[in-house]
């Protein structure tokens, strides 16, 4: 895929949304953290049905410390594998309070080394909660960017440095949250709705849905 074509799918995907942001529910980049977490292999909307009873009593790391392991549990047993999830939120927010005086670093080392923090959700915190153009690659931006072309690759660490590549600087700091509702909502795993898409015709999909 050329760069033209690449320019040309971004501008659709800014014209039908054009500002885009995560579908998690959160006010601070601390609550931001603890949704990214909570949301591995589960839905943004069990996260946010859990977070909306546990953020107003633990929506911070002092907070959530004096909830404790099993108060913490309490708010989010919907959410799959809750009890490990469960023990990094504690430990990540000791961390926090002891290396960063409570505060969510902007750094994507320091994020790092914080318990349930892999470069995904780093990924996502320093885009959206700090506004830098890094793109977070999960199984739908996955699929979309091996998909359509965009930016091909057999691991998502090679998607991820693929699209920062191929990404004019202008989209790339909405580039993750346009693609992630792309293949939530259109380009879908078993049968994306291509007559719906807005990017069909620049689409390199060669098994297009009628």
């Amino acid at each position: 895929m050329n760069a033209a074509r690449r320019r040309q799918i971004y501008e659709r995907l800014r014209a039908a949304n054009p500002h885009p942001t995560t579908e998690l529910h959160y006010e601070t980049p601390y609550q931001l953290l603890v949704a990214v977490v909570l949301s591995a292999q589960a839905t943004d909307r069990s996260v946010n049905q859990a977070t909306a009873t546990l953020f107003p009593v633990a929506g911070t790391p002092t907070a959530m410390l004096a909830l404790g392991e099993a108060g913490l549990k309490e708010h989010i047993r919907r959410i799959g594998l809750y009890q490990t999830k469960a023990k990094h939120v504690i430990e990540l927010s000791r961390l926090l309070i002891e290396r960063h005086a409570g505060e969510v670093p902007a750094e994507r080392a320091a994020l790092e080394a914080l318990p349930g923090v892999g470069r995904k959700t780093a990924n996502v915190v320093l885009n959206t909660a700090f506004g830098q153009p890094t793109i977070a690659v999960d199984t739908h931006i996955f699929r979309v960017a091996n998909r359509t072309g965009l930016a091909p690759g057999k691991t998502v660490l090679a998607v991820e440095q693929k699209l920062v590549k191929v990404t004019a600087a202008e989209f790339r700091r909405d580039a993750h949250h346009w693609l992630i509702l792309h293949g939530r909502y259109v380009c879908t795993a078993r049968k994306p709705d291509c007559p719906c898409c807005p990017i069909a015709d620049l689409c390199e999909y060669p098994d297009k849905t009628a």
